[in-house]
Parts: structure tokens; sequence; C-alpha cells
């Protein structure tokens, strides 16, 4: 049995640094046990020696640590054998519980033990911390039960206590208040420090989830869900759509590899997310190598169309810049259109903000009928700006459902 009472503390202070490194939901109860049975078992060591130092009256005292030490690690060898580590828990707080108590009334009751049943408070504390709230409060209220029962039968331990000296009752009573204390600092301190890292990784894991929230739905979109407005539809009478698409670029990546194709769309679209956030235009969604963007909603603008159109020239000048560098013959239609569309939140887990209406479908048609290299706008759209730009003269487009519709290319901004 020496041989237990040596190894096994190593055994449980390995387990308890190795789950302090890297603790979870489980492994934090298997720390706080650790560390109270840790604890208890050097206390009751400290008991063991100083008790059977005053004479062979005094073994039936010291036995009761003694005892506790062996139940203590047979049940830590079997959790360990058996996996249980509910068993190992269980009875870990009943001796952590029972152990002063009976330790108190073989001494002699409150005085004679110096309060010894105060280290009782182990066990609902560390019931609260490893079960929870709920299944901690049968634990308290034993002790509670069993602190009303030595005070009941208080005169009756008093009447049988074995001689102590004063110093030593004094260095039990400092021990108890101390030890006590230092242990639940300790444990509380270790469960207050898991605490806030729980807290700083949920803080993180917010973050990222704030950020892939605002990776697919607009800011002001997200903050509407999230505080629980899950129809979000709103009409908007004038905003700007833009439709981009590069051209013959299914016949370009018939001769490119599957990464090659995705790394040159990641740095086309890369650089066209990057002008529409210089321009807090709204990017709406990306089909194939189509590009759509508004102006306007969700957020209303009365220069929707100024940062439309200023967004088309840059894209365009950046387009050739990776054409350039991939040494690939990259061009592109753009095609624009001002009118009132419906917004809003389509899906209940995989979210998606999208436009509906004529104007989505009309600035869709402005670019797939627009010549490569232009931009092609509507009457509407020609109308709010022709004092700033300059277009061409007008066309007629025959546009599927709308019969001829009037169109311009918009060609340069007027100087100044």
């Amino acid at each position: 049995m020496t041989d237990i009472l040596v190894t096994a503390p190593s055994v449980l202070t390995r387990e308890f640094w190795r789950r302090f490194s890297a603790p979870t939901a489980e492994s934090l109860g298997r720390s706080i046990m650790s560390l109270l049975v840790i604890a208890e078992s050097i206390v009751c060591i400290f008991w063991i020696f100083t008790l059977s130092s005053l004479g062979d009256g005094y073994a039936i005292i010291a036995a009761v640590p003694y005892f506790y030490l062996v139940i203590s690690y047979v049940s830590l060898f079997l959790f360990y054998r058996l996996k249980r580590y509910e068993y190992f828990t269980f009875t870990q707080l009943v001796m952590l519980l029972v152990m002063p108590f009976v330790m108190q009334w073989a001494i002699g009751g409150f005085a004679a033990s110096s309060g010894v049943a105060i280290w009782a408070i182990l066990s609902p504390v560390g019931a609260l911390m490893i079960l929870g709230t709920r299944q901690s409060t049968p634990w308290f209220l034993l002790f509670v039960g069993l602190a009303f029962i030595s005070w009941k039968l208080n005169h009756y331990f008093a009447g049988n206590a074995m001689p102590i000296p004063t110093t030593l009752k004094d260095a039990f009573f400092l021990m108890n208040i101390t030890g006590t204390a230092s242990i639940l600092y300790g444990v509380l301190r270790y469960f207050q420090a898991q605490k806030e890292r729980v807290m700083i990784s949920l803080e993180l894991e917010q973050a990222r989830s704030e950020k892939l929230l605002l990776n697919i739905l607009p800011a002001a979109i997200a903050e509407r869900l999230k505080a629980n407005d899950m129809r979000i539809a709103d009409h908007y009478d004038s905003v700007t759509v833009m439709f981009a698409d590069l051209v013959n670029f299914t016949q370009i990546s018939e001769k490119m590899p599957a990464l090659q194709l995705i790394d040159l769309l990641s740095q086309v679209f890369l650089k066209f997310d990057q002008l529409a956030e210089k321009y807090q235009v709204e990017k709406i969604k990306t089909i194939g190598d189509a590009y759509m963007v508004v102006s306007g909603a969700p957020i209303m603008y009365t220069d929707h169309v100024t940062r439309i159109v200023e967004m088309a020239f840059d894209m365009k000048v950046v387009l050739q810049e990776v054409a350039a560098k991939t040494g690939i013959d990259l061009n592109m239609r753009i095609g624009i259109h001002t009118g009132p569309v419906v917004a809003g939140v389509i899906g209940s887990t995989k979210f998606s903000y999208d436009l509906w209406g004529d104007t989505v479908n009309l600035a869709s048609r402005m670019e797939s009928t627009c010549r490569p290299n232009n931009i092609q706008v509507t009457r509407e759209t020609q109308a709010l700006i022709k004092d700033a730009y300059i277009f061409s003269e007008k066309a007629d487009v025959d546009v599927k459902g709308k019969g001829l519709v009037e169109t311009y290319f918009l060609l340069a901004r007027k100087s100044s």
C-alpha cells in the first residue's frame, strides 16, 4: 500500500498538468478534481504523521485520513483501468464530504479538532464546478446536514475527546483556515482562468462568424438578421445595377487546368471586390465568370449612378492589368441600368441577399448585348449623368420582352 501512496500522486499530478495545458469541458472537471484530491492528500499525510506522533492511542484517529488515501487512489486506478470517470468523481466527492466530518467526530468535536470539518466544503464546491449548478445542490445540502448533525451531537463527541496539545490545536486551526481558503482560491482561480480562455475563444469565434456573415451579406442586412429580423424585403425606388462578364471565357477555360482557372478568376474578382469596397457598392454575387453589383441598396446614395460608372471604368483598367500579368487575352462586357428593385434575403440556412425586378433583367441584357470592352447603359442611366460623361450616339437594342430599348455606350469622363 505504501507503493500506491507514493506512485499514485505522481500519476494524478501528470493527469492534472496534462489537462491544464489544453482543457476541454471534460478535462476541466478532471483537472479540478485532481487538484482537490492532491491538496486533500497532502493534508491527510500531514494529519497521519502528526496524529501518529502523539502515541498509539491516536491510531484510530490517524486511520481516518489513511483510509481516505486508500479509497481515493484505489478508485483512481480503477478509473484509469475501466475509463469510468463518473465513478471516480462520485467516490471522491463522497470522500471529500464525509472524511473531514468523521475526522472531527473522531478527534472530539468542533473545538478539539479546530473545526476540521470545514474541509468538507470542498465537496459541494467541486461538485459545482464539475457537475454544474443543478447537480451540486444535493452535495451542498448534505454538507449542511452533516454540519447540523455535528452541532447537535457535539457534546457527545467532546465528551470522548482525546487530549491534543494546545500548540497542535492552534496549528490545526491555522491549517484548516488557510488550507481551505488556499485550495478554494486556487481552484476558483484556475476555473476563472479557463473561463477567461473560453470567453476569449468565443470572442474570436464570434469575430470569425461576423466576418463570414459580412462576406455573405451586406453589413446593414447582417445587423438586421442578428436582431431577429428574419423576413427582409425592401423596395428601392432608384438603384443602379451593373453586370460584368468576361468575353469568351468558356473557350479560354477549356484550355486551362482547373487550378489555373480558379486562380485566374480569383485574381480578377479580388480586384473587383477591392473596387466595390472602394466605391462602397454592394457585390451581390458571381455566377461563373459574371459579376453583379448594385449601388443604392441596401444603403441609399444620391450618387449611386456615379459610383457604379466610376467602378466600371476602373474594372476595365484592372482587367488589363491581370491580362498583362498572366499573359491571357481578357476582355469584358459591362451593362448598367438604373431603376426600382426589390431587395431581400432568401433562404433559412444558407442566406443570400438578392435583387428582383425589371431593373435587374434590363441591366443583365445591357451586358449580354454589349460589345466587348465597352460599357453599355440604358437611357435612364445616361439621363442622370449625361452632364459629367461622354456617350456614343444612341442605339436601339432589341431586348426580349421589352422590344427596342434606347441604349448608349459610355465612352469617357468629361474634362473639368
